[in-house]
């Protein structure tokens, strides 16, 4: 059970700092408590809900078994994040964004198998062979290729979710993750817009100790969500749901509808709460009745294209699981 979120920590960390007020953005009014010296100072309640809020979905996703990529590029942040990312095995990019990253991710796959392919030359003695200058050359683009993509050599489909601390430095991420429907989770100050994030996390995300302070939170929420999944395996290889999360799913026969590429817990909650609530009722779903749906729940949804969920659908209620897999590792983020 991951550890209560108590106000008073936060506060020790310094989660509440904001930016100056003449940077604010006033879309982010709704968090802030107070402006004092001329900061604005971020209401801990509420980031304390959210923190709660996002780790109830980074942990259902984690207990999907999808990936969630973790981005932070600033200085005081790229060695918290390495390791708690890490921790929970989950990717993360701490160098500079590679442009394309994931929507030209086929390449970038790519890339991270040239590394593959350069390990390989190195244990079955091919690379000896090389002359001194070629040696040196693909030492060179080895040691390039493990620093901006070595965190993400396991990462074999695109991210089920993108953790970002500092929305405005890695803009380049969020567009790309919203391009393709990923949802976004991200640490965001007072100088940054909240609106294209999916599940917004209020915080200073400048200063080292409130970076780790919300990070500890959420990694231990991604953890426990793959120990769910490792005794959810265990549980099915014995033939026998024993577990109190099985037999509830068992009950409500309701499925997993963020294996669908693009449905983050978000959507799959609205959809719920219109009916849909297997892979068949999805399936069963024109294109234009899930826009309406996604229209209907507001502007922020209202921009998804849910063109090939239903297809997706369809697969998976037919039990078509490798021809899914197949078809979501061959189509950038659901969009075909």
């Amino acid at each position: 059970m991951a550890n209560k979120i108590e106000v008073k920590d936060l506060l020790e960390a310094g989660v509440h700092f904001g930016h100056l007020t003449r940077k604010w953005n006033p879309n982010m009014a709704p968090y802030i408590y107070m402006e004092r010296n001329g900061i604005h100072v971020i209401n801990l309640y509420k980031t304390a809900a959210k923190i709660e809020e996002a780790n109830e979905a980074l942990k259902k996703i984690a207990a999907s078994g999808r990936k969630i990529l973790f981005v932070a590029t600033k200085k005081q942040a790229k060695d918290i994040v390495a390791d708690k990312a890490g921790k929970a095995n989950m990717p993360y990019i701490t160098e500079r964004w590679p442009g394309g990253m994931l929507t030209n991710f086929v390449t970038i796959r790519k890339a991270v198998k040239k590394m593959a392919s350069i390990d390989r030359m190195k244990k079955d003695g091919t690379f000896l062979t090389l002359s001194k200058k070629e040696r040196l050359q693909v030492d060179r683009l080895r040691a390039k290729l493990e620093k901006n993509l070595g965190s993400i050599s396991d990462m074999t489909r695109l991210p089920g979710a993108l953790f970002i601390v500092d929305t405005m430095r890695e803009h380049i991420a969020v567009k790309e993750a919203l391009k393709l429907n990923i949802p976004i989770f991200a640490m965001v100050d007072t100088n940054s817009d909240p609106r294209p994030i999916d599940y917004i996390i209020p915080s200073n995300d400048d200063a080292s100790k409130s970076i780790e302070a919300v990070l500890s939170h959420v990694s231990e929420a991604i953890i426990e969500g793959l120990a769910d999944r490792k005794s959810d395996k265990q549980a099915e290889k014995e033939g026998k749901d024993s577990t109190p999360k099985a037999k509830a799913e068992a009950k409500t026969a309701t499925d997993d509808l963020t294996k669908v590429e693009g449905i983050g817990p978000k959507i799959a909650e609205i959809f719920q709460n219109e009916g849909i609530k297997t892979y068949a009722d999805l399936a069963a779903k024109s294109v234009e009745d899930l826009s309406a749906i996604l229209t209907a729940a507001g502007s922020s949804f209202a921009s998804k294209n849910p063109g090939s969920w239903p297809k997706q659908a369809k697969m998976a209620a037919d039990g078509k699981w490798d021809e899914l897999k197949v078809w979501q590792d061959n189509t950038k983020g659901g969009i075909e």
